[in-house]
This record gives C-alpha cells, structure tokens and sequence, in this order.
C-alpha cells in the first residue's frame, strides 16, 4: 500500500496515469490523509471525475463543514465510530487506518469491478431509473467478460444442474385491494434465479395493470428475505447482450420503481446483493431485528448488477454505497435504519 496522499498534493498524484504500458490498473484507489494538512479552499482541483477511487481518511472527529469542499471530489470519507452519522459521505468504523487497509487491499483485488463501480457510483444515480439500470446493466455485463470473474468462476467450479422445485417459487395473494407477494424458495433462502424473478415479475405486473392493487407487501418464506443472486446460475447466460436484455426487460427493478408509491417489502435474515438491491427501491422498507445487509459482489469481480447502483444511492448516497459494496461488510437493521437504506426495525 502507497503512503498515503496529502490534499494538497492530490491533484498532482491524480495526473499519473491509470493504466501501465500493458494496460493493467496501478493505484485503483488513493488513501487521502485528511489530517496531513489543512483543506484546501474550494473549488478543490482534482480532475472531474477522477479516474481512481479516491478515500478521505480521517482519524478525529472532523466537523462536517471543515471537510464539505471534498465531500463532491471524494468517493468515501471515513472516520470515527460516532462521527460518521452527520452527513451521507462519512462511514464511521472502529479503526480509520484498518478499515482503509482493507478498502485499499479489496481495491487492488479486483481493481476494473472496484473502478467500475465507483465511476458509475458518481453519475448513475443521477440518471433516471430506467437509464440507469441500463448503464449499470451494460456494466455489469462487460465485467461478465473480464478476467476477474472469470478467476471467480474458476475457483467455484461447474455447478451440476438443479432440477426445478415442485413448489411455486412465488406465492401471490390479493385480498381486496392488497397484493401479498411471498418469495417462496426457503431452501435456498429464497436466492434470486430465473425461477423465482420470472415468477416475482409476474406477480408485480398484476398491480403494475391493475389500479385496483392500492397495496403491495413483499416479503420473503424461511429464515431469509432473499440470499441475493443464485450462484448456480452465475456465468450461464447464453451470451453477454441477452444477458443485458434479461436484467432490464425481464428483472423486477423497474416495476419496484414503478409500483414504490404502493408497495412495502419486509426483511428478515440475510439480504445479501438482490435482496436488498431491490427493496430499495420501493416505498417503504420494514426490518425485522435479525436483518442483516450485503453487497458481496466486487469479490466476484462484478458489481451490484439487480439495480443497486440506482436504488440503494437513492436511500443512502453514493458514498456508503460504494463503502458497503467495497467492503464487503455485513450491516445490522439499527445502521440500516440510522443510514436510511431502511424505513422501520420491527420491535422483534
């Protein structure tokens, strides 16, 4: 890991090139000491957008206006446990200098994911719903082809193939003006495959025709809200361009969006990449106490792929998006709450 950068040098760093003569990442994120000198007086020049992830570290309890001319130049700053709560772009961790180690060595790992999200972090959420799932799509299916998940793939294995449960992998219920939406694949914690988002589309489409659905309630069977993407299904897309198609056209995403003003998801266990990449989108999210949260897909060599860069920036901010997404860490239904990626924590 490279000393890390003073604010008032980082301009200069950031003019080196990404990319060496054979075209591989050097430096994908810059440590900037926060406390190396006082911050520069806006406008802060560093070139927009920077090409590495840039990680403001500060190890005092820094007054939020005192950093407000990075907050826009930065990609995450973080502090303090306790100090962080005061604005979106500040993660407060037990130990600044630990938790940028551990930034830094996830960057280095999977250095094009790491870029790529954080580039996309900066412009994506901005964009409408729609346009933004397409990028985030045309991303997600560029990184299918890179040499990282590839590596991924290769350390799994070949996975045999399943046969199709006999149960729905959906439940759905109207009663009056209610749609109760239950994803219905416990044994496998409800994971997002083709069985259970053909089936959860079908059931949003339900409401999205009918203006009679004045509520919709989704939630998840067994121990878990949903376990994210099925793994067993990573990679088997017949090619990268219908693999695109199949997320934005025929991924559930979109109708959320459509359908948040009316629809409250409830989560419970892990929600781990789709399972809380789309709830974020609706209107109103419930945790249950055991709630646990995680965005695991860099150390696959992707990114968020089921809309995460669109909805969870949304509730959150780009910045603890990126820091959930890079870390890999596990977040609790109280922090949830306290960053806003959730609504309400049921009593129990």
């Amino acid at each position: 890991m490279r000393p890390w950068e003073a604010p008032a040098a980082l301009a200069d760093r950031l003019a080196t090139p990404l990319l060496d003569q054979d075209g591989q990442l050097t430096d994908p994120l810059l440590v900037v000491d926060l406390d190396a000198g006082p911050i520069p007086e806006p406008p802060f020049q560093v070139p927009s957008p920077s090409d590495r992830i840039l990680l403001g570290v500060t190890r005092h309890n820094r007054p939020v206006p005192a950093l407000r001319p990075l907050l826009e130049a930065l990609d995450l700053i973080i502090c303090p446990s306790g100090a962080g709560e005061s604005h979106r772009a500040l993660v407060g961790v037990p130990s600044p200098v630990s938790a940028a180690a551990a930034l830094h060595a996830a960057a280095t790992a999977h250095p094009t994911a790491a870029t790529t999200l954080a580039g996309l972090l900066r412009w994506a959420p901005e964009l409408p719903v729609p346009i933004g799932l397409d990028a985030e799509s045309l991303a997600y299916s560029t990184l299918l082809g890179g040499a990282e998940f590839q590596q991924w793939l290769a350390r799994r294995g070949p996975r045999p193939p399943r046969p199709p449960a006999g149960d729905p992998p959906v439940l759905v219920e109207r009663i009056g003006d209610a749609l109760r939406i239950t994803l219905h694949r416990p044994e496998r914690r409800n994971a997002y495959g083709r069985e259970v988002r053909d089936a959860l589309v079908a059931a949003l489409r339900i409401a999205d025709v009918d203006a009679g659905v004045e509520r919709i309630v989704l939630d998840g069977a067994g121990p878990s809200f949903c376990s994210g993407g099925d793994l067993d299904e990573f990679g088997t897309a017949p090619d990268l361009a219908t693999a695109h198609l199949i997320r934005t056209r025929a991924g559930a995403g979109r109708l959320l969006h459509r359908l948040a003003d009316r629809t409250e998801v409830r989560l419970h266990g892990f929600c781990v990449g789709a399972g809380i990449e789309l709830p974020a989108f609706a209107g109103r999210v419930v945790a249950a106490p055991d709630t646990r949260i995680r965005l695991p897909e860099i150390g696959m060599g992707l990114i968020p792929g089921a809309g995460g860069t669109v909805s969870i920036p949304r509730r959150i901010g780009r910045w603890r998006a990126l820091y959930l997404a890079l870390s890999g860490d596990t977040l609790d239904a109280r922090t949830a709450l306290s960053w806003g990626l959730v609504d309400e924590v049921t009593a129990g």
